[in-house]
């Protein structure tokens, strides 16, 4: 007998909320509520405002009363996330940018392989980009992750993609959170290293589907820069000081290139004491597995290369 889709979709009403993440993109982050609040699951969306400027939070109290609204005292980055995630009280909690939302059907997948699945704690979905719907390379490597996982219901992972991931409440809870002082740019890689370090595991589910439109209003070169400066600092917080050491080299090449060596060189150092005061090494299971995931990456572009020859 097939399963008529409204009925499990009710079936997931209330256990999982939707958590947006926005900043002065008053348009494209109507669009994206506009989407989530006609989704089947239907999920609480709770709009984590950083401070913006445009109208945002007046457009929509005037126009989506179905949407809440927490407003964060400044931009507070990735960690505006933190502030609307204290106001869940769902069992999961799904995220999303302003330029992002899920596909109807998702996010119940999502809920059914969570409660069947209880190591996991995060799921990282599928993305789409643009009316092309071409996959996401982040996703590609994702999909080919060469992480065994005989017992979870999709390919195991070392990180996932903060604005298209499902976690446990307790879990984004227990970990803390966004770091604010990343502000933005890989931000999801701490907290990553210390979901795996408490024993939990983060899986790729390809059956959850988000949608991405990248917005026009992005700084590719501040972004590139900020990634460079948070892989440094992740990595003094977590990582082995040979690990950490090659990262930094790697931050100030990057800074270099961009043109702002003096400015962010010397204020990435800065961080160093902020760092060793809260540096926590990973255990050398969840080591081995970026290891894994690192050589099965670079050996996949030697033979693209060699194919490309």
């Amino acid at each position: 007998m097939k399963t008529n889709a409204c009925s499990w979709d009710r079936s997931v009403a209330h256990r999982v909320s939707v958590v947006v993440l926005t900043h002065n993109r008053a348009t494209e982050v109507m669009q994206t509520l506009s989407r989530l609040l006609v989704l089947p699951e239907q999920p609480e969306v709770i709009v984590a405002d950083n401070a913006s400027t445009d109208g945002t939070v007046a457009l929509i109290e005037a126009g989506l009363p179905g949407v809440s609204v927490v407003q964060c005292p400044s931009n507070l980055g990735a960690a505006g996330r933190n502030q609307a995630v204290a106001c869940v009280t769902t069992d999961y909690v799904a995220f999303c940018d302003d330029d992002m939302w899920w596909e109807a059907g998702s996010l119940a997948r999502a809920v059914h392989v969570l409660d069947a699945s209880p190591r996991v704690a995060v799921l990282s979905a599928r993305v789409l980009v643009g009316e092309s719907l071409e996959l996401d390379e982040t996703c590609v490597r994702m999909r080919n992750s060469p992480l065994e996982s005989p017992e979870l219901l999709g390919p195991a992972l070392t990180g996932y993609i903060a604005g298209a991931c499902v976690f446990r409440t307790d879990v984004f809870l227990a970990v803390g959170g966004y770091e604010p002082r990343l502000f933005i740019g890989g931000e999801e890689e701490l907290v990553a290293l210390d979901v795996l370090a408490s024993g939990g595991a983060i899986v790729y589910l390809d059956s959850a589907v988000v949608h991405h439109h990248p917005s026009r209003a992005r700084d590719s070169r501040l972004r590139r820069r900020l990634l460079a400066r948070n892989a440094a600092w992740i990595s003094w917080l977590r990582l082995p000081w040979r690990d950490a050491c090659s990262t930094t080299g790697r931050a100030f090449a990057v800074l270099w290139r961009e043109g702002a060596f003096a400015q962010d060189a010397l204020a990435m150092v800065r961080a160093l004491p902020w760092a060793l005061a809260r540096r926590r090494v990973v255990p050398a299971a969840v080591l081995a597995m970026r290891r894994q995931v690192h050589d099965a990456e670079q050996l996949q572009k030697k033979v693209g290369l060699s194919a490309e020859t």
